[in-house]
């Protein structure tokens, strides 16, 4: 992740409202004369088995409590993972128990916003697992309440601390490209049957799938202005572990156009009926699954902008385009909350950022409004662009 130093965030900022956040986080470390940050993981299902081991790997990182409904989920992952934590069934006997500075977020989306709540409300930070929230009004709330309580929120996904993504943004801003035109981003397999609430209300592939896609393309080509988008249920049943058979409430297909300004127009498609062989495995994954197109130039992403392979940057009309940033960088997806846990520490800003999460969510919750009423959405919601 790309960190920089307190002097040149606030003078790249030079807003009181940055300032008050960093001072936030100095304040914090000062109060508490912290040494390590207190984790509580919220979820210990399977994306815990990337977030635990990533949040131990960390110096400035105790896991201190772990929390599930199915609490022997917690029990077991505290010994899969030699955890020195405190084990509980519920929030509320998490916010009752050992003492803790930020919680991790990882449970069915659509409790996302009432546990991040509650935890805001208890004096915690937290990083929250994609959506932060149900809606962008909650969302947008939830924000505000974090705000007024001089505590920091962030939600996933962590795509902006790729080297690929930070390749991408340098090519377009130093004029690579030419004049932007168009995007595309996909991503999609044929849906996980290990749990329903991908297909409850509240689901669906925009919050699980597109979300991705959604925060890389508006990472480099800027806010969406404006959104138009169709949704559909391709299959109306899914067979669930455990369950049987389960109606769909949630689109597990969808296109969305979204207008960046400057005539620069994206398209973002996602869906749980898309048959890849690679699945979730990215090693060997050679979809191009973003591609940005100017008048000089496009870039092609290899892999998925989550987990990618490298990008192929295409300027020359003589010579074969070439492949860059081909290794991670040890970038990982699970690292947000890691990286912006550090941050809290080391008094410096990441650049995940929550107004860009808060604006993704704007972004899928336009999507389906366009859907429903066939009609162009205009957006209430930006962030600090460029991303650098």
């Amino acid at each position: 992740m790309s960190e920089i130093s307190r002097q040149e965030f606030l003078k790249m900022t030079a807003s009181a409202g940055a300032a008050l956040l960093l001072s936030s986080l100095e304040t914090f470390a000062k109060e508490n004369n912290a040494t390590k940050l207190r984790v509580a993981v919220i979820g210990c299902g399977s994306v815990s088995n990337r977030y635990i081991p990533h949040l131990q790997s960390s110096a400035m990182i105790d896991v201190v409590s772990l929390c599930d409904i199915k609490y022997e989920r917690a029990v077991a992952q505290k010994k899969q993972y030699n955890v020195n934590a405190e084990t509980y069934p519920n929030i509320d006997a998490l916010l009752k128990g050992v003492p803790f500075d930020m919680m991790v977020t990882l449970t069915d989306m659509q409790l996302h916003g009432e546990l991040n709540k509650k935890a805001l409300m208890a004096g915690k930070h937290v990083w929250s697992e994609k959506p932060m929230a149900n809606t962008y009004a909650e969302g947008k709330a939830l924000l505000d309440l974090a705000k007024s309580k001089n505590l920091r929120l962030w939600g996933a996904p962590a795509v902006v601390n790729s080297p690929q993504f930070s390749f991408m943004a340098k090519c377009i801003q130093e004029g690579k490209l030419g004049r932007l035109a168009s995007a595309h981003g996909q991503y999609g397999h044929t849906g996980p049957g290990w749990s329903s609430f991908f297909y409850e209300k509240g689901g669906g592939s925009m919050p699980d799938l597109g979300v991705y896609n959604i925060a890389t393309l508006t990472g480099l080509l800027g806010p969406a202005l404006s959104i138009m988008a169709m949704t559909s249920i391709v299959n109306p049943e899914r067979m669930i572990d455990g369950k049987g058979l389960v109606k769909v409430e949630a689109e597990d297909n969808a296109h969305i156009l979204i207008d960046h300004g400057k005539g620069i127009i994206s398209h973002v498609m996602c869906g749980f009926n898309y048959f890849d062989p690679h699945g979730h495995e990215a090693k060997a994954q050679q979809l191009h699954s973003i591609q940005i197109f100017g008048d000089k130039g496009n870039l092609r992403l290899i892999g998925y902008d989550w987990e990618t392979n490298g990008v192929y940057l295409d300027d020359s009309w003589d010579n074969p385009a070439t492949l860059y940033e081909k290794e991670p960088g040890g970038y990982l997806w699970q690292e947000g909350a890691t990286k912006v846990g550090e941050s809290i520490l080391s008094k410096t800003e990441s650049k995940i950022n929550v107004e860009h999460a808060l604006h993704v969510l704007e972004v899928m919750e336009a999507a389906r409004k366009s859907s429903a009423t066939g009609t162009k959405i205009k957006m209430q919601s930006t962030f600090k662009f460029p991303i650098l």
